[in-house]
């Protein structure tokens, strides 16, 4: 698929398809005329990768732990740095704190839609 049909599919825009593609995270191939050719699990992978921004990660360590997200999960980094392995930790631990809240938040509105329908 080219490059618009993938932004329309993941909800982005293709610019950010473009960096994400500099900064090593995906790597379409190349038709004759030189354009952008994204396979279906590009998708998916975009996807994976916004999520891993939002909950904080950097380009640097989302490109050094994709490879161990796909299934299945048997590539292990012989090479993890300390700092690497301590950026995993707390971001870990931060995205376990913001499902807490994320989930607190859910379940106080889930709560008041229940109560406002019962009054309607």
């Amino acid at each position: 698929m080219r490059i618009g049909e993938l932004a329309r599919r993941a909800e982005t825009v293709p610019r950010l398809l473009r960096y994400y593609e500099q900064q090593g995270l995906i790597l379409p191939s190349r038709e004759a005329n030189g354009y952008r050719d994204y396979d279906e699990r590009t998708v998916d992978r975009v996807l994976q990768i916004r999520g891993l921004l939002d909950a904080g990660l950097p380009t640097r360590i989302i490109k050094q732990i994709l490879p161990c997200l796909d299934a299945p999960r048997t590539i292990h980094f012989t090479d993890a740095t300390p700092e690497m392995l301590e950026t995993l930790e707390s971001e870990t631990e931060r995205m376990t704190r913001r499902i807490q809240c994320l989930t607190r938040n859910r379940d106080a509105i889930r709560e008041y839609l229940d109560v406002v329908k019962e009054l309607a």
